[in-house]
């Protein structure tokens, strides 16, 4: 059983303010305080620092929360396992692109066991990772950038990153240059999603930015994304499993842009963790 005072800890750091902490964990504010200054004397360090009014985490702070999610972590699924009487139950997180284009059937293989229950989040990266640290998910299949210090993980494939059109788009299989896509309309996902930052990164080691395009869209949904694409007025930039199954997209490329990005696993590193993803790894075709 996890002790209440780890549960505070957790909560301090997830909102950066006792007050909250307090209304959210339904105590009073001095029990809150009691709470984390018995850890810092339980295990010999501080743990929170005011900076100019602002509640700051130390390191020895960090290192407790990255330990002590893995802890919490590890008792839900224990609860978990213990009411399951057959099959594996998983909570996964998928990024957008993973989650609609790549794993549908890579799921279907791990429902095909008699027993396994499955619920997928499909979200962008960062409300991804939020959810792999408040312990709600089990794995996270995650297309782009994370921490690789805070979290482990596995390669699941590498997929090629390139532009998509509709099929008769002046681009369709064509490589274009640089200066061809400025007068183009793009179509970028929304903050956190790691489709954005990667075509981001990449404008900025040209010396470029989204504000040279003629006009930015963004859409968080690849459905009306791709409905767009079909009429043949707009670009985006994403993983080629996109168009892959959709005869009426097309792909271009960039001059000098040969990109090919990791889909990972990415997980707490605790022994459940590990082997949630290994069981479901078992399934691929």
């Amino acid at each position: 059983m996890i002790d209440t005072r780890i549960e505070t800890f957790l909560t301090l750091c997830r909102v950066m303010n006792y007050r909250k902490t307090a209304e959210i964990l339904n105590m009073t504010q001095p029990a809150v305080t009691q709470h984390i200054h018995y850890l810092e004397e339980h295990y010999g360090c501080k743990l929170f620092i005011y900076d100019r009014r602002s509640l700051k985490m130390t390191d020895e702070a960090q290192l407790m929360k990255k330990y002590a999610e893995n802890v919490l972590y590890q008792e839900k699924k224990l609860k978990s396992q213990l009411n399951q009487k057959d099959g594996i139950s998983l909570s996964v997180g998928a990024t957008k692109t993973i989650g609609e284009y790549v794993i549908p059937e890579h799921i279907s293989a791990f429902l095909s066991q008699p027993g396994n229950s499955i619920s997928v989040k499909v979200e962008n990266t960062d409300n991804l990772l939020l959810s792999l640290s408040d312990g709600e998910i089990d794995f996270a299949l995650i297309e782009g950038f994370f921490d690789k210090s805070r979290y482990a993980s596995q390669l699941y494939r590498k997929e090629p990153f390139t532009g998509i059109c509709g099929a008769n788009h002046l681009f369709a299989d064509r490589t274009v240059s640089l200066n061809e896509i400025w007068n183009e309309n793009l179509i970028l996902r929304e903050d956190g999603s790691g489709t954005k930052s990667i075509l981001q990164q990449l404008l900025a080691e040209s010396n470029h930015s989204f504000e040279e395009f003629r006009r930015i869209t963004t859409i968080s949904n690849f459905g009306l994304i791709t409905k767009l694409l079909e009429k043949n007025n707009c670009i985006t930039f994403a993983y080629r499993a996109i168009k892959e199954n959709n005869s009426a997209l097309a792909e271009f490329r960039v001059k000098e842009w040969d990109i090919s990005r990791e889909f990972n696993y990415v997980y707490l590193d605790t022994p459940f963790s590990e082997y949630a993803v290994e069981y479901f790894k078992s399934f691929e075709r």
